[in-house]
């Protein structure tokens, strides 16, 4: 194991404008309010920085997790014994390229795509609105809400491969299906994303975005820290109406509880810690397999413990 105080050191040496915490608690970062200390978190401002800290980090042997804004990660209690390298504030740009396009850095939100967007005029990104996870996050998960999904508006990625190279593929070759792509459970680093929309009138954009929010608002628990869908779409039916089914709305471990308003998330509501929330999805898989036959998947990242 690498001495990570004294790799806190060599990337401040080598990358001055590299903003580096050291034991950064995770539940500051993570929606579910949940997750011990990081030992090292990185928020690199560009690809080249980017790049440059995950050559040391990897010349060091360290450990590495590539994250977005956190918004779908289960992270335990215990924290995280390596570094993790997150695409956040300093990557969040938003350029208008002409021609519908515009380019988006990776840490960027999905909400401020959507809203930037609207702004001038570029309908497609609407399903986005709300949506907390970066642009990152939201490519390497391909994630979408109520009929659309980051591939239908996507046309290119830049991001830094395994060797630490920094390249950039079209939408067609990422492997882009239902919350996967070729970026998925890969020590690949998003960079920025160039989407590609088309010209609509503003007010009526607006106007179904904020239909889409009001939707969100009344069937989502917005009130209390989640990770959004606990399980993926099953190959036939919905996670949300298997649960309910099942009678789980309002059954909890611990602090951990399935939400009584929509059975599809796993709410923090109140003190919820990593096992709470571990042992209240199995129980729910196991509920819904002996009741439905279907096993049901998280679309909850979780990370191990021993990580």
């Amino acid at each position: 194991m690498p001495d990570y105080s004294e790799l806190a050191q060599r990337l401040a040496e080598a990358l001055p404008g590299l903003e580096i915490r050291e034991n950064e608690p995770m539940s500051e970062h993570c929606s579910f309010k949940i997750g011990g200390p990081a030992r090292l978190m990185l928020f690199p401002g560009d690809a080249a920085e980017g790049a440059a800290a995950l050559k040391i980090l990897r010349g060091a042997g360290a450990k590495t997790l590539i994250c977005g804004n956190c918004t779908n990660l289960l992270v335990p209690d215990t924290g995280i014994m390596g570094a993790v390298i997150c695409m956040s504030k300093p990557a969040s740009g938003l350029t208008l390229l002409g021609r519908g396009r515009i380019r988006a850095g990776a840490g960027a939100t999905l909400n401020a795509l959507a809203v930037f967007a609207a702004v001038n005029s570029l309908a497609g990104a609407e399903f986005a609105h709300g949506i907390p996870g970066s642009v990152g996050g939201g490519i390497a998960m391909n994630a979408g809400a109520y009929g659309g999904e980051i591939k239908d508006v996507l046309e290119s990625v830049e991001f830094v491969g395994e060797d630490g190279e920094i390249r950039s593929l079209p939408a067609g070759e990422l492997g882009l299906g239902y919350r996967h792509s070729c970026f998925s459970d890969t020590e690949r680093l998003i960079t920025s994303a160039v989407f590609r929309l088309a010209p609509g009138d503003g007010a009526e954009i607006r106007a179904r975005m904020a239909e889409l929010i009001e939707k969100r608002r009344a069937s989502q628990p917005l009130d209390l820290p989640s990770a959004g869908s606990a399980f993926k779409r099953p190959a036939s039916g919905y996670a949300a109406a298997m649960i309910d089914a099942a009678g789980l709305k309002g059954f909890a471990v611990g602090g951990a509880m399935v939400s009584t308003k929509h059975a599809g998330f796993i709410v923090n509501a109140g003190g919820a810690t990593y096992d709470d929330v571990r042992e209240l999805i199995e129980e729910v898989r196991r509920r819904v397999l002996s009741r439905e036959g279907v096993l049901l998947e998280p679309e909850i990242k979780i990370i191990a413990p021993d990580w």
